[in-house]
């Protein structure tokens, strides 16, 4: 069995202050990210989201993040999926990227809503073809028989709608509005930078130091 407990890494790829810090969230999120991509890090664009259902159960999985603006954080998904289903009963949640090789994290926080039907259908449409026909395809979260019924499913959509499969009604976007933030960037000997930016009762934006 491996010693997992004694695998070390020293994090001395960079730092984060407040003077070099942008004063908006957003602006620093939008640094962070492309500097991810433009450094062609796997999946750059790969966030874990967490929800919690009605029995105070929390779940995470994988999404991919397919827009950001001053609204906040877009995904997409199957409303009848188990996030959806949690959404639906506690519409709040957190976020969060992991750029292992720029050593950093950002952890972001708040209430979900859904995005309008417009937003949904313009993204839905730029999809590729197989992709919207595995919207209908696939009972997300459901237990199924095997592989056979998703390749079924998708054989079924595919002769009915062609070449032009409409959104289905059970899919689309979600959109986090962001309160809380944290940028985390590794450093030597564990004393980590973590600056949390939450929002004040008048909307203004208030960064803080965290210790690590």
């Amino acid at each position: 069995m491996n010693d997992i407990a004694h695998i070390r890494k020293s994090y001395e790829r960079a730092e984060l202050n407040e003077s070099a810090s942008a004063a908006d969230p957003m602006q620093q999120f939008d640094q962070w990210l492309n500097e991810a991509i433009s450094g062609e890090l796997p999946e750059p664009n790969a966030m874990t989201l967490a929800t919690v259902s009605s029995d105070l159960r929390p779940s995470t999985r994988v999404v991919l993040i397919k827009g950001y603006d001053e609204r906040g954080i877009v995904w997409f998904t199957n409303y009848n999926s188990r996030k959806g289903q949690q959404l639906a009963g506690n519409p709040f949640a957190a976020l969060q990227f992991h750029w292992v090789e720029l050593e950093r994290v950002v952890r972001i926080e708040g209430r979900v809503e859904k995005i309008s039907d417009a937003e949904s259908d313009d993204y839905f449409n730029s999809r590729p073809l197989d992709s919207r026909i595995g919207a209908w395809a696939s009972p997300q979260s459901q237990v199924i028989d095997g592989r056979g019924t998703l390749v079924a499913n998708a054989a079924k959509y595919g002769a009915q709608f062609l070449l032009q499969p409409p959104r289905p009604p059970h899919w689309g976007g979600y959109r986090l509005v962001p309160d809380q933030w944290e940028f985390w960037q590794g450093r030597k000997s564990r004393l980590h930078d973590r600056l949390r930016y939450r929002q004040s009762a008048d909307g203004d934006w208030i960064r803080e130091r965290l210790a690590p």
